[in-house]
């Protein structure tokens, strides 16, 4: 099922890039403009989530002429979405929440997935089906740094990219801790720059969200 636009990743999706783009994308023309981007400012990892009605048209195009972006799906909830999503060229898969038949879905795509979880019962469902890289959502209202420090020591095998709620003021926090691979966000994509098409400030920002990791 693997998209032949796309290639294996060369390693984890968590360790691409310290911030891992959210992207809604209300104009499918923006697509390719804004992944370039990203990518300009160090940020590979772009999850297009599947919330718009252009979200696949966005995520084939970004496939076909972003070369150096890799470009994931968010907010995927059914087993058609990830068919979907994979034959778009998707290269990696995020999921809000999981169940069994979503899970089998995910694991059967051919591309690394990221289900999410907000509890300890959740990631230890998980790892008793071998997962261990998961998205944890929605990060501060599930209890933020503190919650997921308390996780590393009973489950220090678990692995976590934090979205929700977290922003520039708060990301370093998040990406301090051991258990934390990366972290998904917007604020490197203001409405008002997307909406001015404003691709340099974007790129400015996303710089500085890459920066991150050299300042922990």
């Amino acid at each position: 099922m693997t998209s032949p636009l796309s290639s294996p990743l060369p390693g984890s999706v968590l360790d691409l890039a310290p911030v891992v783009p959210v992207v809604v994308i209300e104009d499918a023309a923006d697509a390719v403009p804004l992944a370039r981007a990203l990518v300009a400012g160090g940020l590979p990892a772009i999850e297009v989530t599947l919330r718009t009605p252009v979200a696949l048209d966005a995520i084939r195009a970004i496939a076909a002429d972003v070369p150096d972006a890799v470009v994931g799906a968010g907010t995927v909830i059914t087993p058609e979405q990830v068919k979907e999503s994979v034959a778009a060229g998707a290269r990696f898969l995020v999921s809000p929440g999981w169940t069994d038949v979503l899970l089998e879905a995910m694991r059967g795509s051919g591309v690394p997935f990221l289900p999410g979880v907000s509890t300890a019962s959740e990631v230890v469902g998980l790892l008793e089906r071998g997962v261990r890289e998961m998205k944890f959502f929605p990060a501060e209202a599930a209890g933020g740094t503190a919650y997921l420090k308390s996780l590393a020591g009973p489950l220090p095998q678990a692995r976590f990219c934090p979205t929700g709620g977290i922003g520039a003021g708060n990301a370093s926090d998040y990406l301090a801790l051991p258990n934390v691979g990366c972290v998904g966000g917007t604020w490197m994509l203001p409405a008002d720059a997307v909406a001015a098409r404003d691709w340099g400030r974007v790129e400015a920002l996303a710089r500085e969200a890459a920066g991150l990791r050299q300042r922990r």
